[in-house]
């Protein structure tokens, strides 16, 4: 396997473990050529795209998460990003990056756009 390919696993699968703590079915997704439908499976009408490169290429990644969320038909995408220096054993610290219309349909329906109080861990 590739430096490359092995630095995608790594990134794919710390982001798959991080949202199965929420998801319980999510799980990392085979490559699927054109028709890819992200990298990561079980978010709620949700493609996960992941990116683990030392260059950033953002506007680009957007449009492949874009092209992924219409091949799964799903409403959302997120395009979740290793930044430099920041390690899998802190993915929680990783970057999500989505439209703004995707936040603020997302902020929509959350707790806090209802005026409720967070829920406790």
């Amino acid at each position: 396997m590739s430096r490359a390919k092995q630095k995608g696993t790594l990134a794919e699968t710390a982001v798959a473990e991080f949202l199965k703590k929420t998801w319980p079915a999510v799980e990392r997704r085979v490559l699927s050529g054109k028709n890819d439908k992200g990298d990561i499976a079980g978010v709620p009408n949700t493609v996960v795209e992941v990116k683990n490169q030392k260059s950033y290429k953002i506007s680009e990644w957007i449009k492949e998460t874009e092209q992924e969320r219409t091949n799964a038909g799903t409403d959302y995408g997120i395009l979740v990003i290793k930044p430099n220096g920041v390690g899998v054993s802190r993915v929680d610290k990783w970057w999500a990056v989505v439209s703004l219309d995707t936040i603020t349909e997302l902020l929509k329906d959350s707790e806090i756009a209802k005026g409720l109080p967070p829920q406790a861990d």
